[in-house]
Order: C-alpha cells, then structure tokens, then sequence
C-alpha cells in the first residue's frame, strides 16, 4: 500500500531534484506539493471541527441537563445529526494525512532510490562500496544503517570510480550522487543536540542543529495559532461569541495538550533524522498554519451567516418574551391585590349552588317574619315530608298514628 504514495511522490521529489539541482530547494517544493495535495483532506477535517467547536455550549448544556447517560447520550445524538456533525469526521480526516507522513518520510530517506532512480542492487553495492572505503561516515553518524542511503549517496562522486567498477553498467547521472548542501548545511547529517561537540562552532553544524529547533517553534506557533483561530468560531446558543465557553470546551482542552505534545515530539524526532527531514516538516508547518487561516476566514463566513440567523432569532424571543412581560405588568398594575374572577365550571356551579341556597334562606326568614315565627318552627312546618323529625320520609300525608285505632 505505501507504493501507491512512495512511488508517485519518489518521481516528483526527483523531478524537483533535476529541476532545481538543488536538494534544499527540491525539498521545500516537495513539501508545498505534498501539503498542496493534503489540502482537500485538511479542508474536510478543519470543517468538521469548527462544526464540532462551534457546538461545544450546545453540548455542555445537554450534559448539565441530563445527568442520565443513556438520556444524555441520546441528546447528543440527536444535536450532532440536526446540525450535521460527524463524531469520527474530524479524526478520520486528521488520521489520512498523518499516514500520508510515514511512506514520505521513507522516500526522503532514500534519496538514491527516488532521486536518483537507483535499483535496489545498485543501492546496496554503493553503499557498501562507500562503507568499505569510509566506514567513519557511517559510525560517527548516529541512525547511520537507517539513513544508509542518505550518508552514502553524497560520497558517491567520490568514489565513483570503485562504484563503477563494482557496477560497469550503472547509470552515469547515478555516480554525480547528490549534494545535500543547502545554504552551507548538511542536509544529510543527523543533527546533535551536543553542542559541545560541535567542531568549532562551524555554522554547517550548527545551522543543521537550528533547523529541528526552529521547526520545532514553528510547530508551537501554529498549535496556538489554530487554537486561537478555532476559539474565534465557538458562540452561544443565541450565536453571540462565547471565550468563557471557548476556554471550557474539549477541543480547547485537546488543543492545549497538543499545545505542547506535538512540539516536543517534533524536537525529539528532529534530531534523531536527517536535517532534510526537518525542513520538510517546518516548511509543511508553515504551509498548514497559513492554509488553515484561510479556511477558518472562508468557513467563518458561513458560520457568521447563521450565527446572525441564531441572533435575530434570539432577538425575536427577547422581544416577545419583554412584550408578555408588559402586559403582565399591566394586568398587576389594573389588580394589585391579585382577586380575579372564578373561571372553573366546577367552582361556577357551586357559586350558583350557594346562591341558591343563600335565596332560599332569605325567602325563609321571610316567611317567618311574615308569620310572626321563629326561623326553626318555619323550618320544621316547610319539611319537604311535612315531618319535621323526618323531612325526607316518602310521601307528604305520612301518618304515624295510621293504624293506631282511637276509636272505642
């Protein structure tokens, strides 16, 4: 599988090479061309995690308001397919140009094979040609079967004449090697962070020292670059701009970590390859940081639109809400002392009940003032039975004494 990217990008790197005759020159090409062709892949993966930013207030309210996870994961579920964010979208984009990094890493450590077009026969009799003849470039340098080809392929002309005797049919252009001279540094040596070691200060050295740390810098500066630019997208639920927010959500705190993981990876890896290596990292760094500005300005439009959408909705609410409010106010102004009229059909028909019984009473007192009575006689003389000590017996001409013969 990694012949589908070593062999495409080996030509290109050599092609670059022949073009230029230059291997630093060559290098920083490739790695414009590489990041160039990475673009699309970065685009998909800034996307989604601007998407991903930009719901982190959304997210935090669902996990303060649900404390169930089953509930709670249901929620999130549900935010990510209405606003169109894939959870594995961002990582999956991250993860192709990182496995893109491993097969380029070994077309730059085989320079005879994709520079110069070597066969695998030719590259193992030149280098062990070179080995024969100088085995000191190969132990004083650390890594040195690793980077095999890379020591060796800048003493071939020197050896060129043994070289061609071991191989009578190589291709001429292979024994011209390759300089790996760029602005008086070694782009083939490893660099060495022993700096007392260094032969008098000289700058080839030295500039192959700088050139990890300087990358490494520039790895810093585009982690707090991105983190800044990815900070600028996160709003509220109403699509105001949020930095407390910002500062509490996940991708910030990942950001945070990779603030200083990533650097300190790319130190340690930068002195432990080739120089060339490291300028193809920082010059990739610098295209990632630059390129990523420009998607976050491109993306930001879109997101500013609906975050206006979000605003004016958010306004509309504000203004309904505060014109409810008014008239509430009104109506407490109009009732301070808060009586309002039974609405209930339950409460109406007892109100009716009670009034009709309160008309009955009256009508009853009445009567017995009229009648020159007293209220509990009139009661007892209006007995729905006509007995007071019964007033619900059946009938109204009940008599006790029915069967009670008083005759003789």
């Amino acid at each position: 599988m990694s012949k589908i990217i070593t062999v495409p990008f080996g030509w290109i790197l050599g092609q670059l090479y022949n073009l230029t005759d230059n291997y630093g020159i060559a290098m920083i090409l490739f790695a414009l061309v590489v990041q160039t062709f990475m673009l699309p892949m970065r685009a998909k993966s800034k996307k989604s995690t601007m998407k991903m930013s930009r719901i982190q207030p959304l997210i935090q309210d669902i996990q303060a308001r649900y404390t169930d996870p089953v509930k709670q994961n249901e929620m999130l579920q549900k935010l990510y397919k209405d606003e169109g964010v894939s959870m594995g979208g961002s990582c999956l984009w991250s993860l192709i140009p990182i496995l893109i990094i491993f097969p380029l890493f070994q077309i730059i450590r085989e320079p005879m094979t994709y520079i110069l077009g070597a066969t695998a026969e030719e590259v193992s009799t030149i280098i062990d040609v070179v080995r024969t003849n100088a085995p000191e470039i190969f132990t004083a340098s650390r890594n040195g079967d690793y980077y095999a080809q890379v020591l060796a392929a800048s003493a071939i002309p020197t050896y060129a004449a043994q070289i061609k005797e071991a191989l009578p049919g190589i291709d001429p252009a292979i024994l011209q090697g390759i300089n790996f001279d760029f602005i008086g540094i070694n782009l083939g040596l490893i660099p060495s962070w022993q700096f007392w070691t260094w032969k008098a200060w000289e700058w080839g050295t030295v500039g192959a020292a700088l050139i990890p740390v300087i990358s490494t810098l520039s790895q810093l500066l585009q982690t707090f670059v991105m983190q800044k630019l990815n900070n600028s997208v996160i709003t509220d639920k109403n699509g105001i701009q949020d930095e407390e927010t910002a500062k509490k959500s996940q991708a910030n705190q990942s950001m945070n970590m990779m603030l200083w993981i990533m650097p300190f990876m790319t130190l340690m890896i930068g002195y432990s390859v080739s120089a060339g290596l490291s300028l193809y990292w920082f010059i990739g760094g610098l295209y990632s940081m630059i390129s990523d500005a420009i998607m976050t300005k491109k993306y930001r439009v879109l997101y500013d639109a609906e975050d206006a959408e979000r605003l004016k909705r958010h306004l509309e609410e504000e203004r309904i809400e505060a014109e409810k409010e008014r008239i509430r106010a009104e109506r407490r102004a109009a009732n301070p002392d808060g009586i309002t009229a039974n609405t209930s059909k339950k409460k109406l028909q007892k109100q009716q009940r009670d009034e009709e019984a309160a008309a009955r009473a009256a009508a009853a007192r009445e009567y017995a003032a009229k009648k020159g009575i007293t209220l509990e006689e009139a009661e007892k003389q209006t007995a729905m039975s006509g007995i007071p000590d019964r007033p619900y017996c059946k009938g109204r001409n009940y008599d006790p004494n029915r069967y009670n013969s008083t005759e003789e």
